[in-house]
């Protein structure tokens, strides 16, 4: 899948809800591989604002107490 950054998804969504075009023609528009991607970013914008359209892909490290706590969990 391709990656799109903040700003490109937000001229998107904004288009959108100015009445610029449906998902399928924005799509072809701005070369977005599927107008299902449209609708996840709309319905992402409405309900977060700006945060629901930035990428959340963090690395975080867990501890061996943290991961342990959740085996532990599961296996009740």
């Amino acid at each position: 899948m391709a990656k799109y950054d903040f700003d490109f998804k937000k001229k998107v969504v904004l288009a959108y809800l100015k009445g610029e075009g449906g998902r399928d023609y924005l799509a072809k528009k701005y070369s977005v591989a599927s107008s299902h991607h449209i609708l996840e970013w709309v319905n992402n914008y409405n309900m977060l604002g700006d945060e629901g359209l930035k990428r959340s892909r963090k690395k975080e490290s867990y501890s061996f107490e943290k991961k342990l706590s959740v085996v532990r969990r599961i296996e009740i």
